[in-house]
């Protein structure tokens, strides 16, 4: 007998087409202003609360000391009805901060762990951000991105120094990053990608002000720990993902039609010989990320 395919949480809970309606849409440089009205339909719920069930970490409390388990014992109409109803009028709970081994290092990396209603609240919004999103993101940045991880990165370094001769590499790494986002630039980068419900970013500048409990009311920074907080960042890098490759990878001359001399070895040729331009191509995962260049002259003005 053949096993039954098992269908995905995404076209189980019928909310497939909606995401790539929205990923459609955010390619097509559509603006998105009834956010909320998908972030707390049925359906969006009900995914958001079993993606929440499948994480190891919902087994985590926050400060109110309550994990999925306590969940688990209302009905679907119970759950709904009642994010629905902090949606309305959201006030997140406090964060709980702990602090966990940084790995190749003797300090310690700082989470903040929401409660498990605002991690639900946050797996909402996740959903139907990322589809949004994704277009948006250069196609080289490889951390928090589905179907996407560390081995992609490294492969596109490795791609560009066999195939492609670029043997020098500018590391970048930026020193504390996470704790060091400015909230009201991050709203703005939201707005520009399009995402313009006002209650939607409302509710978000809510979350980034998240009391943490002991520490206060941060004025910056997104807590490691909260289900959002990777997409948060991503938002925040792509500005420079983009300006990198403006650089070379995606730069259009003044004057030349693409699919012209753009790309082609005619004109990467004619580049490299009578233009100012800086040979590099990005490669990010998460906040570390690396320039890859064909000279030394190139990587040191990078």
């Amino acid at each position: 007998m053949q096993k039954k395919a098992k269908l995905r949480y995404n076209e189980y809970y019928d909310m497939q087409k909606a995401f790539d309606e929205l990923y459609q849409q955010s390619k097509n440089g559509n603006n998105f202003y009834k956010l909320l009205e998908i972030i707390g339909s049925e359906q969006n719920i009900c995914l958001a609360y079993r993606n929440l069930k499948t994480n190891s970490g919902s087994k985590t409390a926050g400060t109110d000391g309550k994990t999925i388990e306590d969940i688990k014992g209302l009905s679907d109409r119970e759950v709904i009805e009642t994010v629905r109803k902090q949606l309305a009028d959201y006030h997140p709970q406090s964060v709980r901060r702990v602090f966990i081994p940084k790995p190749g290092s003797d300090k310690k990396r700082p989470l903040g762990i929401p409660c498990i209603w605002d991690r639900l609240i946050q797996q909402c919004i996740l959903q139907v951000l990322e589809p949004i999103c994704e277009p948006k993101f250069h196609n080289h940045s490889y951390g928090f991105r589905q179907n996407r991880d560390a081995h992609h990165a490294v492969s596109r370094v490795v791609s560009m120094v066999n195939m492609y001769k670029h043997y020098y590499c500018v590391d970048v790494d930026i020193k504390g990053f996470f704790d060091n986002v400015n909230h009201g630039k991050l709203l703005k980068q939201i707005w520009t990608l399009g995402i313009r419900d006002k209650r939607l970013l409302c509710i978000i500048s809510k979350i980034l002000k998240s009391e943490i409990e002991g520490e206060g009311i941060p004025d910056k920074g997104t807590p490691q720990g909260g289900l959002i907080s990777p997409l948060l960042s991503l938002i925040v890098l792509n500005e420079l993902d983009w300006w990198v490759s403006s650089q070379w990878e995606t730069f259009t001359p003044n004057g030349v039609k693409k699919g012209n001399m753009k790309g082609s070895k005619g004109w990467l040729s004619y580049a490299r010989k009578y233009t100012n331009l800086k040979d590099g191509y990005v490669v990010r995962y998460a906040d570390d990320f690396k320039i890859m260049c064909r000279n030394y002259t190139d990587a040191q003005r990078y």
